[in-house]
């Protein structure tokens, strides 16, 4: 397995630990506010010169035993390789590094596995949409909250996490989201700030204000115990 890119050290996308960052290439959405459109749309034969192959990254997971604790697999969206990243996973558990994966709940079935395996230590789900939307990616709404009940009750630490988008979402999908995870322990609320993305007509427009991030962090709070405006 290849993977388009390494972030050799972060200390913010595993909570509390210090991480490896690895990139995955493709995703079944097309979310117009992503920010990794070049893991999304572009070519990946014109980047596959770039990519790392898994024996150069478990050479370099080796060596820094001691050094980090873990890895995080994001993209993109890792579960579309499935068996791949498994195996990959397995090899890296094996060294004696944590696993964090990061995933758009599309792939349920993939989760179980994962889970029956043992193989992720924190699970992270983005929560896209209210429930109303996911149709427009001909995903069945039963489909997410499948990945988010295993997830919730796979054993392993969790967070779900919204991008608020003005003109995507309202302040009032709060309440459909947070119904989507009640009970859960962690959320977290993402503002979209401008960049690459791959609608190139997103501005400072479709960011929400910082009064209006606080009444969504009100409404989810009703339905989720811990949740952050990050």
């Amino acid at each position: 397995m290849e993977f388009y890119y390494i972030q050799k050290l972060t200390l913010i996308d595993y909570p509390g630990k210090v991480a490896s960052t690895l990139f995955t290439y493709g995703c079944n959405f097309r979310c117009p506010f992503c920010h990794n459109p070049e893991l999304v749309i572009d070519d990946w034969s014109k980047n596959a010169t770039n990519s790392y192959d898994e024996e150069y990254l478990l050479d370099f997971f080796r060596n820094r035993v001691g050094k980090i604790d873990a890895v995080v697999v994001t993209g993109g969206e890792p579960l579309l390789w499935d068996d791949k990243l498994l195996s990959f996973l397995k090899k890296v558990k094996a060294i004696g590094l944590l696993i964090k994966v990061d995933t758009n709940g599309s792939f349920p079935n993939i989760v179980e596995k994962y889970n029956a395996e043992k193989i992720v230590d924190y699970w992270a789900m983005d929560i896209k949409y209210p429930p109303k939307c996911y149709g427009e990616y001909n995903i069945d709404i039963n489909t997410i909250q499948k990945s988010i009940d295993l997830i919730m009750n796979s054993g392993s630490d969790y967070e779900f996490r919204t991008t608020y988008v003005k003109g995507i979402h309202d302040i009032e999908d709060a309440h459909d989201i947070g119904k989507l995870i009640k009970g859960s322990n962690n959320y977290y609320i993402q503002n979209f700030r401008t960049g690459k993305t791959i609608d190139p007509e997103m501005s400072e427009k479709n960011s929400f204000t910082e009064k209006e991030l606080e009444k969504i962090k009100n409404i989810v709070s009703k339905y989720v115990k811990n949740v952050k405006i990050r």
